[in-house]
């Protein structure tokens, strides 16, 4: 054993070098839960007192979350933290100096609060039912909304954001306090408001912030259902109700049917009807609010047809309020009529009548004799009534009797009630002096009513004698005679007549007729004097004849008459009267014109009264004309001229001629006779102001130039009426010519250029015109009233020309983006005008990317010089933001006098070609790339870069590459790669997408990330280029788990997808199968061989890059029951770690060599650890036999049968614990012998994790047996050894004795307990 003491010199090295360890200054952290992913999170900090490199490192159940930079000790975070699931983290540290012992430590990691969770309500859905009657300010719900963030992220505040149905008056119906309390701030109303509302409360946290405050809120709903209270009164539907049932109807007749209903609809109580009203002969069903007819009905002996119930409807129930619910409504019925009466007469006057009163049948009445046909008999009071209605009381009415051929009834037909008059039909028949006395009988015949038809009255009538005889006069007609100026009260003539009648009857009275006549006439009541009233309304030439009617009347009344015709004698006393008037038109130098006066005397004709003659007066003109005496014809003695009269007469001569009668006196009358000389055009007219020479400026189109003026001497409008021709000529069509009235005969004619026609002097040659100017009187087509005259207009040169673009120098111009600021192009122009002044003007500069505009981002890149010169202004131009530039422009004559002094708008573009001056730019990479090397062939995508070039064309297309790839070693140095991964790149539009793939075979027992550097290139000249570095994460072979199958390879792989599916939803992570074979192939544990078939080893990986271990997925498994239940039945068995492939030959002596090195320095704690693991070992047996001892006396119930298994879940003997000083069975096998069966169980019972099924009809669930893997899992369902040990004991009664060793019925005492694993033998 030479070699031994080797193993003690590393130790002794250490101790001569006198080195120390470095020790921890950090024990607690603190890191905030909204950190990204890969930001800096704390840093791990050491003190070495030598000075040395220190090396970090994390390990323990959270050290997932981070990722530690084994040199600088700066911790990032790897995976995302959150408070509210884990508010404190614990890792196990580490830091070595690579010559001493690694030193670890316990860090506490507090991750600090962060406002990322939303407030959620809680007890939902919130619902509840109010009365329509509920109180305002009262509480309807509660709603409750929990925060899990802490401090003022986690305190809640409530409001209000909506109530459906949405309105301004339900929004102010609700309120929530901050304690969550819903309350009702209005009146609700099932009837006339909604009867559901739905009111949305929002839960907003963070309530107190006052910084950088970051708001979370929540949404839940409140339904109100409104509840329908009996607090309306019932309503009658279908008002106003009118009904009608026919008189003497069988009783229970049916007249209509009430219906009301009760408003609360929700309620809906039941209601009753009744009749209110009193006395009347209906009745009404309680429950159907039917009307029938109660008593018999005689429409007549109602006070009305109209019958007026008065129907109440009442609710079965009381209201809210303790009262009745009720509504009242009206009925009308109408009683209709039936032809069961006979009519009657009765002795009165409408409308006071009382038919109540019994009727007559005998009448008395008077007439005077000969009375005219349709008189009425005097004194008769007959009223004809039947009480029935419309037809049904109508009837006819006729006479019979001796007399009733003198007599007529009226009306023969009555509806009703109507008054009855006897009229007399046949005059001559009422005669006093053949009878005193008439009768007739009066029959009234209801034609409906045929068994009661008829009822007749008689009436007698006295007749009374009259004065029947007229006075009479001696002629039918007078002639009489009266001068027409008679004063008044002159007696005509006398006039009498006889009356044969005596007494009053006899007495005679005159008077005349008509009462107009009596304005001028008279006569003497008594004795018959006719005479004249009123002599001044005498006038024979008004009216020489009056007839005249003279009446006498005696004393009945009586008249006689005879007619007058009273004659007016004449009298001269009416001058002549001129027949019209004499307006008489002739032409000025017209010859020999006469004029026939009419006239005429009212006087008597035939005599000197009528006879006339006719004289002219003195006058301007009388010595103009002569007249006949007799005839009354007027001559002329010349003839006129109308330019010879004064203008103001306008051509009127008035000669005066006055005509007298020969009576006497003498009377007479005046005429004027007027001659109206008409015009005739006889003067032509007469140019003004001549010569006429004008001059206008050239390009004034409609300019005006200048007037000529012409008369005419024509007295009237239609001869003196110039207009002014242009005669066509030389240029004369360029010009226009306007006549214009300036007085009588005076006109003007306005010389102006066509409106159309600009003069250019420049092309006018020579440079003026000579126009003949015409005037002419349009009176006549005579040509000597046309008169010329020459008009020279001269054409003055003015600057009127625009100026013009040269389009030849507007072609697009081309500009590189990367050209340098100078001169592009200038452009040129021309103007006609030989004086002319140019400059160029910029009116706009448009930018525009592709086929939109790029708005103002060119504007200070070019500009344009007055002199036309275009100029590149910055070196700043981009043809990524702006390809095209347009500038729009025009040219300005400065010195143009009149017209346009600009030329069109014209665009010059300027096109902005492109050079490659953008490099690609990659998109944010925002997912977490994973690889798992065993089941990563060549070819498979395990990440993606994207990028962006903003050149165009082939400038802009993109070509990825790895230029390197750095592999980092957890807790290790890092070193470069070579061909691990290649990149293959595709165009999706402008966007280049980069496929990173896995260029040959990965080595799966690296434990770290690869960082790969991918450079983008695009293909301009020269080329440009950016890079970007993202992280793969490599899953290692330690993560690899084993999950054995009681099923065969064939069914394993068949329900592959069955079984990912099932895992996926228990751990929530993405399972990779690196193979599927049989157990035979596989490395299997004695214990389990018998049951297990076929194996699966797969890697289960996060999308942040983590893993989970074989206990991290035994205990999501057991915590999900449905995934757990699913995978049993597809036959899993056991989990347990996965087999490590072999390490290359290399890898082989590199463990070799650290292995040496290791040993040496633990062989001496191990041989000092041996000596007294020995003896205690020893120590505990003992005190485990006397623990068996008293343990074989618990019963067989409690007790588990066999020997117990040292370092399974199954405490045996030397697992007892010694304080409970209980005997051991020494017959029982301890496991002190190097073959016992139960140390090779034990030792397989290390290995894996078994799932045992329950025994047949046992109750439940599976349960997953941990061997060592699981040791560490925290299990529901643990027990303390001593306490389960203790409670086992006393289970067993007093009262049973104890069993002796070697009972083959002796129970062994074990109990079961996950907790424990072989860690504590």
């Amino acid at each position: 054993m030479a070699w031994h003491p080797l193993l003690l010199l590393p130790l002794l090295l250490v101790a001569v070098s006198g080195n120390t360890a470095p020790r921890f200054n950090i024990t607690i952290a603190y890191v905030s839960e909204n950190l990204p992913v890969g930001a800096w999170a704390f840093q791990l900090t050491a003190v070495d007192a030598d000075g040395d490199q220190l090396f970090y490192g994390m390990s323990g159940q959270d050290a997932y979350y981070f990722s530690v930079n084994a040199r600088t000790g700066d911790v990032l975070l790897a995976a995302s933290l959150d408070r509210e699931a884990k508010a404190k983290l614990s890792v196990t540290i580490t830091v070595t100096d690579q010559i001493n012992t690694e030193v670890s430590g316990k860090l506490t990691i507090i991750v600090q609060d962060w406002n990322d969770n939303a407030p959620i309500f809680q007890n939902q859905p919130y619902s509840t039912d109010l009365p329509e009657t509920q109180a305002i300010g009262s509480s309807i719900c509660q709603v409750l909304a929990r925060d899990a963030d802490a401090g003022n992220a986690g305190r809640v505040q409530y409001e209000i954001v909506s109530v459906t149905p949405d309105n301004a008056k339900n929004h102010q119906l609700f309120y929530v306090l901050q304690n969550g309390t819903v309350g009702l701030n209005g009146s609700l109303s099932y009837n006339n408001q909604s009867t559901y509302y739905q009111i949305q409360i929002k839960a907003t946290d963070n309530v107190g912030c006052l910084h950088d405050c970051v708001y979370l809120s929540s949404i839940a709903f409140v339904s109100v259902n409104v509840v329908d209270k009996p607090d309306l009164a019932p309503q009658f539907l279908n008002e106003p109700y009118v009904g009608s049932v026919p008189e003497n109807c069988p009783l229970g007749t049916s007249v209509l049917t009430v219906s009301a209903i009760d408003r609360d609809k929700g309620v809906n109580y039941a209601l009753n009807y009744s009749l209110l009203s009193t006395g009347v002969p209906f009745a009404i069903d309680l429950a159907t609010g039917t009307i029938t007819v109660r008593s018999a009905l005689d429409r007549e002996q109602l006070p009305s047809e109209e019958v007026l119930l008065e129907v109440q409807a009442q609710e079965e129930k009381l209201d809210i309020y303790g009262q009745v619910a009720q509504a009242n409504t009206t009925v009308t019925i109408q009683v209709t009529d039936v032809n069961d009466n006979t009519p009657q007469f009765y002795d009165c006057e409408l409308p006071a009548c009382d038919f109540a009163a019994s009727p007559q049948s005998s009448f008395e009445g008077s007439l005077e004799e000969h009375s005219s046909a349709r008189v009425p008999v005097g004194g008769l009071r007959i009223v004809a009534h039947d009480p029935d209605k419309g037809s049904n009381g109508a009837f006819e009415l006729r006479l019979q009797g001796p007399d009733a051929a003198s007599f007529s009834i009226s009306p023969t037909r009555i509806t009703g009630t109507g008054a009855v008059q006897v009229l007399v039909q046949d005059p001559s028949t009422v005669d006093y002096e053949r009878v005193h006395v008439m009768t007739v009988e009066i029959v009234a015949n209801d034609t409906g009513n045929p068994g009661n038809c008829c009822s007749i009255a008689t009436v007698t009538i006295q007749l009374f004698d009259i004065n029947d005889h007229s006075p009479e006069f001696g002629q039918n007609m007078y002639r009489l005679q009266v001068p027409e100026n008679s004063p008044a009260g002159t007696v005509i003539s006398i006039i009498t007549a006889t009356d044969p009648d005596s007494a009053s009857f006899g007495r005679i009275t005159y008077r005349l007729l008509p009462e107009s006549i009596l304005d001028i006439f008279a006569v003497n009541a008594s004795s018959g004097e006719v005479l004249v009233r009123n002599g001044s309304l005498l006038d024979r030439e008004t009216r020489s004849v009056y007839y005249v009617t003279l009446q006498a009347v005696d004393g009945g009344n009586m008249t006689g008459s005879t007619y007058l015709e009273i004659t007016l004698q004449d009298v001269n006393d009416n001058a002549p009267v001129v027949s019209g008037s004499y307006n008489i038109f002739v032409n000025e130098e017209q010859e020999n014109i006469s004029v026939q006066i009419q006239a005429f005397d009212n006087d008597e004709p035939g005599t000197n009264n009528s006879r006339l003659r006719f004289q002219l007066e003195p006058g301007a003109f009388s010595a103009n004309f002569t007249i006949d005496p007799a005839t009354g014809v007027l001559h002329s003695l010349g003839a006129l001229d109308r330019e010879a009269m004064e203008q103001a007469l306008q051509g009127k001569v008035v000669v005066t001629v006055r005509v007298h009668d020969l009576g006497v006196p003498q009377l007479s009358s005046l005429v004027n006779v007027t001659i109206i000389v008409e015009d005739v055009n006889d003067n032509a007219p007469v140019f003004l102001n001549e010569p006429y020479t004008f001059s206008v400026r050239e390009g004034l189109a409609g300019a005006f130039v200048g007037s000529v003026e012409a008369e005419d001497a024509d007295q009237t409008e239609v001869h003196h009426r110039i207009s002014f021709q242009l005669v066509s000529g030389s240029g004369s069509s360029s010009f226009l010519l306007r006549s214009i009235r300036l007085g009588p005969g005076q006109y003007r004619g306005n010389l102006s250029l066509d409106p159309d026609v600009a003069l250019d002097y420049d092309q006018l040659s020579p440079a003026h015109f000579n126009l003949t100017v015409q005037a002419e009187n349009t009176g006549t087509g005579d040509a000597l009233n046309v008169v010329p005259t020459t008009v020279r207009v001269l054409v003055l040169d003015v600057n009127d020309e625009p100026p013009t673009l040269e389009p030849a120098l507007l072609q697009d111009l081309s500009v590189a983006e990367d050209a340098q600021p100078g001169l592009l192009t200038t452009l040129q122009a021309s103007d006609l005008d030989t004086n002319h002044s140019l400059h160029f003007q910029e009116l706009g500069l448009a930018c525009y990317k592709g086929a939109g505009a790029a708005g103002r981002v060119c504007q200070d890149w070019f500009y344009l010089e007055p002199n036309g010169s275009v100029f590149l202004n910055s070196s700043q131009i981009d043809y990524e933001v702006c390809d095209l530039a347009t500038i729009t422009l025009r040219v300005e004559d400065t010195r143009t006098e009149e017209g346009n002094r600009y030329s069109n708008n014209a665009t010059l573009r300027i096109l902005i070609s492109d050079v490659n001056d953008n490099s690609p730019e990659f998109l944010r990479i925002n997912d977490t790339f994973v690889v798992v090397p065993e089941v990563s062939p060549v070819d498979l995508p395990v990440a993606v870069v994207k990028a962006t070039d903003a050149d165009s064309g082939p400038r802009g297309a993109i070509t990825f590459s790895i230029s390197k790839v750095l592999f980092l070693q957890d807790n290790g140095p890092s070193h470069t790669l070579t061909s691990v991964f290649k990149v293959a790149t595709t165009a999706e539009g402008d966007l280049y997408v980069g496929s990173i793939q896995v260029a040959s075979n990965l080595d799966g027992s690296l434990k770290g990330r690869y960082q790969v550097t991918v450079e983008a290139k695009d293909s301009g000249t020269p080329s440009l280029n950016s890079s970007a570095v993202l992280d793969i994460f490599t899953v290692d072979q330690s993560y690899r788990v084993r999950l054995v199958f009681s099923t065969s390879v064939n069914e394993v792989q068949e329900n592959s997808d069955k079984i990912k599916a099932a895992l996926t939803m228990a751990t929530r992570t993405t399972v990779y199968v690196a193979v599927i074979q049989s157990a035979a192939d596989a490395s299997q544990s004695r214990s389990s061989r018998a049951q297990e078939k076929s194996v699966m080893e797969a890697y289960f990986v996060f999308s942040n890059g983590t893993a989970l271990g074989v206990n991290e997925l035994s205990i999501l498994v057991q915590s999900n029951p449905q995934a757990l239940s699913e995978l049993i039945q597809l036959g899993l068995t056991i989990i347990g770690p996965g087999t490590v492939v072999e390490p290359s030959k290399e890898n082989e002596l590199v463990g070799i060599i650290a292995g040496l090195a290791g040993g040496l320095v633990l062989l001496l704690l191990i041989m000092t650890l041996a000596l007294l693991a020995t003896s205690r070992s020893y120590r505990r047996k003992l005190k485990a036999m006397k623990a068996l001892k008293v343990a074989s006396t618990l019963t067989a119930s409690v007790a588990q049968q066999g020997p117990a298994i040292p370092g399974t879940n199954k405490y045996n003997a030397e697992g007892a614990n010694p304080v409970l000083n209980l005997m051991l069975d020494a017959p029982s096998d301890l496991g002190f012998d190097e073959d016992s069966n139960a140390d090779a169980a034990s030792l397989n019972s290390l290995d894996e994790n078994i799932v045992e099924n329950p025994a047949e009809g046992s109750p439940g669930p599976p349960v997953l047996q941990l061997g060592r893997a699981g040791a560490p899992a925290q299990l529901g369902g643990c027990e303390e050894p001593l306490t389960a040990a203790l409670q086992a004991h006393h289970m067993t009664p007093a009262s049973e004795p104890a069993r002796q060793l070697g009972d083959p019925t002796r129970a062994t005492f074990t109990f079961s307990n996950p907790c424990l694993d072989t860690t504590d033998l």
